[in-house]
């Protein structure tokens, strides 16, 4: 009886052994490749350049902040005794604008973002009234008090941005914003919370950065406090006359960047 040489049963399969090498081969050659199409590094944005432009949309939602005076607190200070309290609310708007950056490091950039903005400031007034079917006769009423504005903002901001990872990278921004309201003070004094027409505020947010094959898309949160008193003395409803000593601008928006 003939003996079985192993070398020969090799030499059988031979051509199977090669054709599966090939095979496997092939499929890892392709995985590798798939994976390199599913990330793509983007060169969007124009990072590398020393200004770069784009435009952004924003919705912010704005209120005023109000500080009463002394004579509100005073009982006997005349015409103020029904009044019960000055209540600001937000309101929604919106914005729209440009964005011109400087490059001044590969983390740091300069920003300059003129836009128009398109704000609701309400304030709901507080007063006693006779009301027989209150327990003690004295009931509440609320009177809403609408101003509205537009007004052309320059904010000047710094953006320090993480070192990029992939596609993205976070970002911290913060700066003044030059505000200037387009209608005239004697058109403003009408208004029942007549304003100041013109006001710096200081600005702070934070974003990401997004990068896509043709463009950069950068959401941002950004919250605004007035630094200038607007409180536009011997105007403004006749109800609130003595009342306030202070009133001051803030909004919190979110940005909507493309460049």
């Amino acid at each position: 009886m003939q003996n079985a040489n192993i070398w020969h049963k090799f030499d059988i399969h031979w051509y199977k052994v090669i054709l599966f090498s090939l095979c496997l081969l092939f499929f890892q050659t392709q995985l590798v490749k798939a994976q390199q199409k599913s990330f793509i590094f983007n060169s969007s944005g124009s990072d590398n350049k020393a200004l770069s432009y784009g435009f952004f949309l924003a919705a912010h939602n704005s209120s005023l902040r109000i500080k009463y005076s002394d004579n509100f607190l005073n009982p006997n200070y005349p015409g103020l005794g029904n009044v019960r309290a000055i209540m600001p609310a937000f309101s929604p708007g919106f914005a729209l604008g440009f964005l011109i950056t400087a490059r001044m490091h590969d983390q740091v950039n300069l920003l300059f973002n003129p836009k128009v903005g398109f704000y609701e400031y309400r304030t709901e007034l507080q007063l006693f009234t006779d009301d027989p079917n209150a327990a003690n006769g004295i009931g509440i009423s609320t009177v809403p008090l609408l101003t509205e504005e537009t007004l052309i903002e320059l904010p000047l901001l710094l953006k320090y941005k993480s070192q990029r990872f992939n596609n993205t990278r976070m970002f911290f921004v913060g700066g003044l914003n030059g505000q200037f309201r387009t209608k005239n003070q004697e058109e403003a004094n009408e208004d029942p919370v007549a304003l100041k027409g013109t006001d710096v505020a200081l600005e702070m947010g934070l974003g990401f950065d997004m990068y896509f094959q043709f463009f950069k898309f950068s959401p941002e949160i950004r919250f605004s406090h007035g630094l200038m008193n607007l409180y536009q003395d011997g105007h403004s409803d006749d109800r609130l006359a003595g009342a306030i000593s202070d009133i001051r601008r803030k909004s919190i928006t979110l940005y909507l960047n493309f460049q």
